[in-house]
Parts: structure tokens; C-alpha cells; sequence
């Protein structure tokens, strides 16, 4: 039997994916843990899971600070702090506490997310095979190809950390996603193995008895931009007061709503899924996934980083229609989801793409790749 190491970001959505593939290398009876910050990682996982603390709290602090202040860029200044004053320094805070991890260990593979360059710089140092987890599929979909000027910067900030790309492993790269959603040629390393949904812990509370028979629609920003959402919340609010549906609205902050608009600051999303009739969303990765899993349309109001490449990924599919976030209007709003609602189209295409998910194998066949990487 073998031992994996995986290598995580302290960010929710990058971690949620690899709980259900750690759970299936246990059921198969390999040594699974996991190295990064403690206080994020340790809710997410089971309770008995193994988590080598790779990121100090002041450390977590500063990096979560730095990608708040990054929510507020706009333009080419966006690329350049995303790297500069979040990824290569969250690489550095990291470095030491993985490479502890890997010396403690002892892994046979480490799986490295994208945003963990710690992972593959530990690895390669102490003659490990590492893997990518490639949580979101941004930089498979290359959003610097019209920007070489931009790119050759990355590149060389990428060479003065790790030496080498860490972003693809040349042995195998793990997408949570399926070649329908993410089209494109890709060496056969590169599996496409569909989100991996199941095998997390810990559900939110949600008050179920409050559903009843009308259609029914979640609102989310995620857990990053939510915070930011007060305008773009009031607008759904105000678009959706004269249709007949239920909407969860999830805002970590106040928003004033009529009965029919469930405003909390979490939900058990997961759960939630099978209740939906569709979702209003960003654009991020895992919430989109997880509704087109369940073969719901969506509404994607993309604000930055992959989520513009996301959301025409999604409409190029036909899954969903895609609005400006920071200009939509209620009444967008209101016709973009009574469409994806009244339109048996959209449902069709997102039932193809939940098709694609399950053909692709989920956390089974990842364990499969992860296997042969040791054999």
C-alpha cells in the first residue's frame, strides 16, 4: 500500500475536491494526509484525517488579507497581484511546512493543487512524485494566451520560486472537470476525471421545512466575493420580487428580502443541489460543477480570475446565459433566469454535461491514475 500527500491552498473550493478522492485511496487501503493551513483544511476534512500544518495563522491572516485587497483590482493589475502578492509569497509561507511534512511522512505521490507551488518544490527536492490537482480548470484554459508580455512575466516569477512550472506535473494532472466543459487538446496525462462530490463531513444547518412546491433557486458569490456582493444581491433581490419561485440567497452580510427569499450566511450546499431548479453564481468552479452535476442551468455573473473563462465554458455548452456583474440590472436578472427556467434547453445541456461528469469516473478513477503514478 501507499501513502499520499496532499498539498493544499488554505481555500475552500481547492480543498473540497480532494476529500472524496483521499476517502477512496483509504477504502482502498493507502495512507492518506493532508499538509496546509490547519484551521481552514481541518473543518473540511474527516474527523480522524491527518493534517500536517503548513501555513501559519499570521501567515493565513496576511495571505487572506492580500486576496481581499485583490478582489478590488480591475484590469492587468489583477494578474500581476494574483502572483506577486498572494501566490509566490502563499509558495514561500508554505515551503517550510511542507517540506517537514514530506521529510515526516514519507509519502509515495505527492498531489499538489495548482495554487500549492510549495508542494512540487518539496517534492522535487526530496525525489517524490508529485501530481497536480487541478481544482479549477483557469490555467488549463490558459486566460494569459492573449498576453504574452503578461505570461513571460509569470513565467519568469514561476522559474525565480520553483525553478520550473509547478503548475503542471509532468507525470499526471488530476482536472475536476470533463473534456465537454473543457475543450481543448491535452497531452494524455492530463485525466479528466469530473468534480469530485462525495465524502465530506460536517453539514450546515438549513432549514429544509422552509422549501415548499414552488421552483426554487440558489444565489451564491462563494465564499470570497460574497462579502463584496451588497449591490449585486439587492439586484437579484429587486429581480426576483414578482416571480413565483423560492430563491436561497447566501450573503454573509444583511440584505433586506421579501418572505420568499431565504437570506443566510451558509447552506449545505450539496445537500441543497437536488432541491434546485436553478443557480445564479459567479462563476466559481466547485459551485458551478456542482450544479451542472445535478443537471441544473445556471445564471453566471462572472467578476474575475478563470470565473469569465468558466462562464463562457458553461454558455458555449449551452448549460446557461452569462451577464456583467458590474452592470446587470434587475430586470437582466429577472429574464436571464425566468430563460434558463421556462427553456427546456438549458436543462438539457446541463443534464449532457452531468452525463459527461458521471462517464468521467469521479474520485474512482483519480485513485486509478494515482495508483499507477507508484506502480
Amino acid at each position: 500500500m501507499s501513502r499520499y500527500l496532499f498539498v493544499v491552498p488554505p481555500l475552500v473550493g481547492h480543498i473540497n475536491p480532494t476529500v472524496s478522492v483521499g476517502a477512496e485511496l483509504v477504502r482502498r487501503g493507502h495512507t492518506v494526509a493532508w499538509a496546509g493551513h490547519q484551521g481552514t483544511s481541518a473543518p473540511l476534512l474527516p474527523r480522524d484525517a491527518v493534517v500536517f500544518p503548513a501555513l501559519p495563522d499570521a501567515a493565513a491572516a496576511s495571505i487572506a488579507a492580500a486576496r481581499t485587497e485583490w478582489l478590488g483590482l480591475r484590469g492587468i493589475g489583477v494578474f500581476k497581484f494574483f502572483w506577486e502578492s498572494f501566490l509566490i509569497p502563499l509558495g514561500h509561507a508554505m515551503l517550510p511546512g511542507v517540506a517537514s511534512a514530506v521529510e515526516s511522512f514519507r509519502p509515495d505521490v505527492v498531489v499538489a493543487d495548482q495554487q500549492a507551488l510549495a508542494g512540487p518544490v518539496a517534492a522535487s527536492a526530496a525525489g517524490v512524485p508529485w501530481v497536480t490537482s487541478a481544482s479549477t480548470p483557469g490555467e488549463l484554459l490558459d486566460p494569459l494566451r492573449d498576453l504574452p508580455k503578461v505570461s513571460s512575466w509569470v513565467s519568469d516569477k514561476l522559474t525565480s520560486f520553483a525553478g520550473f512550472d509547478a503548475r503542471f506535473s509532468p507525470a499526471l494532472v488530476l482536472v475536476f472537470s470533463s473534456r465537454l466543459l473543457v475543450p481543448g487538446s491535452f497531452p494524455e496525462h492530463y485525466v479528466f476525471i469530473g468534480p469530485a462530490l462525495g465524502d465530506r463531513p460536517c453539514e450546515t444547518p438549513f432549514p429544509w421545512d422552509w422549501l415548499d412546491s414552488r421552483r426554487r433557486v440558489l444565489v451564491s458569490l462563494g465564499t470570497l466575493n460574497g462579502a463584496a456582493g451588497g449591490r449585486f444581491f439587492s439586484s437579484v433581490v429587486e429581480a426576483v420580487t414578482s416571480l413565483d419561485v423560492q430563491v436561497v440567497l447566501v450573503s454573509p452580510v444583511p440584505v433586506s428580502a421579501p418572505q420568499h427569499v431565504l437570506v443566510v450566511d451558509r447552506v449545505p450546499q450539496l445537500s441543497l443541489m437536488p432541491h434546485l431548479d436553478a443557480v445564479v453564481t459567479h462563476g466559481g468552479h466547485n459551485t458551478v460543477c456542482e450544479a451542472l452535476a445535478h443537471g441544473l442551468p445556471l445564471v453566471v455573473a462572472p467578476i474575475r480570475d478563470d470565473q469569465p473563462l468558466i462562464a463562457s465554458s458553461v454558455t458555449d455548452c449551452g448549460a446557461g446565459i452569462r451577464l456583467r456583474y458590474q452592470r446587470v440590472r434587475a430586470p437582466e436578472i429577472r429574464d436571464a433566469l425566468e430563460r434558463v427556467l421556462k427553456d427546456p434547453s438549458y436543462a438539457a445541456a446541463a443534464g449532457r454535461v452531468r452525463d459527461s461528469f458521471a462517464a468521467a469516473g469521479g474520485a474512482p478513477t483519480a485513485a486509478d491514475h494515482l495508483e499507477a503514478v507508484v506502480a
